[in-house]
């Protein structure tokens, strides 16, 4: 039985594992990967043949926290590395706008309002920002609940096409 290349042989470089991890889907939306998200903050590849990877859950309770560890250490394993250490940081906290731009685009197709750029406030707002609505792109919408099947989310109504919808809070 043919076996992969020692780990010390592994000449692997920090953007492969980059694209690796691109093509790790968010578990609860999995129309956008965890770097679209900006939940990947780094990646290191030393000499020997061990990958660190550091991430920023966008939420400190996120009960996905597992999955998401799982999958990335899945994912550089994949590439035939075996020592692999996947870390979580909550500093600095994950914002909203590290969501790349592509990727709010596919948020607005999937039914979920993107999120409005959370800015240089250093405090978190109450008030909800204005908000499309994901189908019809109407400003015509009610929130109807602050917390929608994540906490993350809020849930809206659009009273110009009628169609119940999430929406991403700017954090």
């Amino acid at each position: 039985m043919e076996q992969g290349p020692e780990p010390s042989t592994i000449n692997l470089q920090p953007s492969a594992v980059w694209k690796a991890l691109a093509a790790v889907p968010d578990p609860e939306i999995p129309v956008v990967s965890i770097t679209d998200m900006g939940m990947v903050r780094d990646v290191t590849v030393d000499g020997g043949g061990r990958v660190q990877v550091t991430f920023t859950p966008t939420f400190s309770g996120c009960p996905a926290l597992h999955v998401i560890r799982e999958s990335i250490e899945q994912a550089v394993r994949a590439l035939g590395v075996q020592d692999v250490e996947v870390r979580s940081t909550l500093t600095p906290p994950w914002t909203t706008d590290w969501i790349n731009e592509d990727a709010r685009e596919r948020l607005r197709q999937y039914g979920i309002a993107p999120p409005a750029p959370a800015g240089e406030e250093q405090l978190i707002q109450l008030d909800a920002e204005p908000t499309r609505c994901p189908r019809c792109s109407s400003l015509n919408v009610r929130m109807t609940a602050s917390f929608g099947p994540t906490l993350c989310k809020r849930m809206y109504v659009c009273d110009s096409c009628k169609e119940p919808f999430e929406g991403f809070k700017s954090v």
